[in-house]
């Protein structure tokens, strides 16, 4: 087992490279704090449950760097590639709670595109029949 396992996450148009390793619960994100980085409760507990879910919170360090998106496509691609690092740390006790549970498949909504001669994506200019 190697000290340290890196693995990418997407979410949107946010992608986190994640680095764990055995240690006492830090996490930092792009160099800050955990608790700074990511300001609401609710973005924190997202990104903690594949942690809570294998009962590891506390017992590995975690490192990640974020880009692009907004907070809540980042923390959905830190939470992504924390679950894979997971199942890459112990695969045969953390792959079936994680597949279970719905953290390792990766949400591949994004926001689609607006189209030519319409004010939005889906929306059209109100129909005048004269």
């Amino acid at each position: 087992m190697s000290t340290e396992l890196r693995t990418t996450g997407r979410r949107k148009c946010a992608s986190a490279r994640v680095v764990i390793a055995e240690g006492n619960g830090k996490i930092t994100i792009n160099g800050k704090k955990f608790e700074e980085y990511f300001n609401t409760e609710a973005l924190r507990g997202y990104i903690l449950q594949p942690l809570a879910v294998t009962s590891l919170t506390g017992k590995i360090d975690v490192s990640a760097t974020v880009s692009g998106g907004g907070k809540a496509g980042q923390a959905g691609a830190v939470r992504h590639g924390l679950s894979r690092a997971l199942v890459k740390f112990d695969e045969e006790a953390c792959k079936s709670v994680l597949k279970d549970s719905g953290m390792l498949t990766r949400d591949s909504r994004e926001k689609e595109r607006k189209k030519p001669g319409q004010p939005g994506a889906r929306r059209r200019f109100q129909f005048s029949k004269r």
